[in-house]
């Protein structure tokens, strides 16, 4: 499959709405912790924003994941 902005973003908020549900939290409350309002934080899972660096490396930490894991295609 070719990777364009679309899938890639698709893929990125599949991949934080997973680690999120796996961490047992809800998007409002993650959403609280990472400061942005569940409505971004829902636009982002669904792929139509791209988070900013500085808010990937909070989902991160949030995540206690390493900002390279959150990027990885794998």
């Amino acid at each position: 499959m070719k990777l364009t902005q679309n899938n890639t973003l698709k893929t990125l908020g599949l991949k934080i709405q997973m680690l999120r549900k796996k961490n047992n939290l809800t998007q409002k409350d993650f959403a609280i912790q990472l400061g942005i309002s569940r409505s971004y934080m829902g636009y982002i899972e669904q792929g139509r924003y791209y988070p900013s660096l500085k808010l990937l490396i909070k989902i991160s930490e949030v995540l206690k994941i390493e900002l390279s894991e959150l990027l990885s295609t794998k």
